[in-house]
């Protein structure tokens, strides 16, 4: 049970265009309490810097179809809870999408956006979406949903979905009517491992082989792979980054999701928050991978590269993602959304979590039958998956 201070607060719930109105510390109280030890943050994504530089950057604003409309409880006038809530004009840059609902409620007459979304922005990594001080957990959840249902009904909007949020915020939810949503990707997991040959006798023979392989063909590649945290990284190396992101933004998306600019300032503001992997050929980087550190979790979050070289898009993303995990004992690497290839390189499929919330009560009863069925399917495949997965059975001996 959640121990709550007082159970007679005086609750005021607004809804703020710019984090300008709220200062880093009274956020960071509500988002990574966790901090005061002097360690990182379990959520990187949700401290203030990082929204902070989206927002600075252009990156969501005006034109990005994310307008912010952070969400902020105060209780006697002290902040307690906050959320980071964006009025959407589209579905993009979500990963659990909802284009299949925006169609068929705008089939009906209906006009589906804007709508509501309690989110990371480009972000599909699980972590709190409520971020509430300690001690005020119920009061404070409680206060943040109420305000966004709240918000869309006095504004006439269609729906409020909360995306990548914990499993104990779906159900949370759940218990007060909201719509859950259960979907899957792929996450490697540290079962203690002390080193990278600990990870491969984890697994079948025949992976083993594949992933050795795999790595000594990446590595042969004809330059060096380095790994990049902190203040190694330098403003050349985000011009690299840059031109690497814009190649896959632009076959992924269409157009990249985050302007030049956000990198600039990930070179000020993120650059103790981020591992950047570089492939480094002629004295140049070729290729990339970016990720974000967690105080459990590695995030991994970009790739791209200006030359093809077989398998160097597993080493990059995954096994030195891995490698970075273990040699700091971090318990988890969240990959990022979709890709089945991952499941060989020893990225297991898992439950995430979303809640919706539709204005009209005859669609969301609608939503519903198709999220129950599409459930059931998410769990077959899960199990399915992790069956054939690749690590060794318990009748197999290890190497």
């Amino acid at each position: 049970m959640d121990q709550e201070p007082s159970t007679d607060l005086t609750l005021d719930v607004s809804a703020l265009p710019s984090l300008s109105g709220i200062s880093a510390a009274d956020w960071d109280a509500c988002a990574c309490p966790e901090v005061a030890d002097g360690g990182r943050p379990v959520d990187p994504f949700t401290t203030y810097r990082f929204l902070q530089a989206l927002e600075d950057s252009g990156s969501v604003g005006a034109g990005t179809g994310w307008d912010p409309r952070y969400l902020t409880v105060r209780a006697d006038d002290a902040l307690i809870a906050v959320a980071p809530l964006y009025a959407k004009g589209h579905s993009q840059g979500e990963y659990i999408f909802d284009h299949n609902w925006a169609h068929a409620w705008e089939r009906a007459g209906g006009r589906y956006y804007p709508k509501l979304q309690i989110a990371v922005p480009f972000t599909p990594a699980t972590g709190r979406r409520f971020l509430v001080a300690p001690e005020f957990e119920s009061t404070g959840t409680e206060a943040l949903l109420q305000g966004a249902l709240q918000l869309a009904q006095n504004n006439g909007l269609s729906s409020v979905h909360v995306t990548f949020c914990t499993a104990e915020e779906a159900a949370r939810g759940a218990r007060i009517g909201l719509l859950t949503r259960v979907t899957q990707q792929y996450q490697w997991s540290n079962d203690g491992y002390g080193t990278f040959d600990d990870f491969l006798s984890a697994l079948s023979s025949r992976k083993r082989k594949a992933i050795r392989k795999e790595r000594r063909t990446a590595q042969a590649f004809g330059g060096e792979i380095v790994a990049l945290v902190g203040d190694d990284i330098k403003a050349e190396h985000w011009d690299a980054f840059w031109t690497f992101y814009q190649d896959t933004g632009a076959r992924k998306w269409g157009t990249p999701y985050l302007t030049r600019r956000f990198f600039d300032i990930a070179q000020n503001r993120l650059r103790d928050d981020i591992l950047l992997v570089l492939a480094i050929r002629d004295g140049r980087p070729v290729a990339g991978a970016l990720n974000f550190i967690g105080r459990h979790t590695l995030f991994g979050r970009y790739w791209g590269a200006i030359e093809h070289h077989d398998c160097l898009h597993f080493e990059l993303c995954y096994y030195r993602a891995i490698d970075y995990a273990i040699a700091q004992g971090l318990l988890t690497v969240e990959a990022g959304a979709q890709g089945d290839h991952k499941l060989a390189r020893g990225y297991l499929p898992v439950e995430t979590h979303s809640l919706h919330w539709m204005a009209d009560d005859g669609f969301s009863g609608a939503v519903a039958d198709y999220l129950k069925a599409e459930r059931q399917a998410i769990d077959e495949d899960i199990e399915v998956l992790t069956r054939y997965g690749p690590f060794r059975k318990i009748h197999e001996e290890p190497e």
